[in-house]
């Protein structure tokens, strides 16, 4: 019984021995400050966007165009810098109190030419 125990310790002691010379490495890379800002101004305009989209009188129109709201929450999320910046330079043209139809058509008017252009696919139920 003893022998068999020193067998199982010394076959333990061998591979932890054998496992501390397997090292994990880390890299890390410097991240620029126009970086970390430009994630930063993206993740305010998505928000600004976002804000818009959470109207109740949005959403109604929306939803009566048959576009679905996570589908169309996900895909604002999915826009690049330029389609995103478009996007939110557009609700900013409009007046302070405008009216909801006018924030519903530029959002629509942008699905429907990302529908078009095959990026996506919300518009497969009508």
């Amino acid at each position: 019984m003893k022998t068999r125990m020193m067998r199982a310790f010394v076959a333990l002691l061998a591979l932890s021995l054998g496992m501390a010379g397997v090292v994990q490495t880390a890299a890390a890379g410097v991240v620029g400050t126009r970086t970390v800002m430009m994630q930063a101004e993206r993740a305010d305009t998505v928000a600004r966007v976002q804000s818009a989209l959470d109207r109740e009188a949005v959403q109604a129109q929306l939803v009566a165009h048959g576009v679905d709201l996570d589908a169309a929450k996900a895909r604002i999320a999915s826009l690049s810098n330029e389609e995103l910046r478009q996007l939110d330079g557009r609700l900013a043209e409009l007046p302070a109190g405008a009216s909801v139809v006018g924030v519903i058509g530029v959002v629509f008017v942008v699905l429907l030419i990302l529908e078009l252009v095959g990026v996506t696919n919300i518009f497969t139920a009508v």
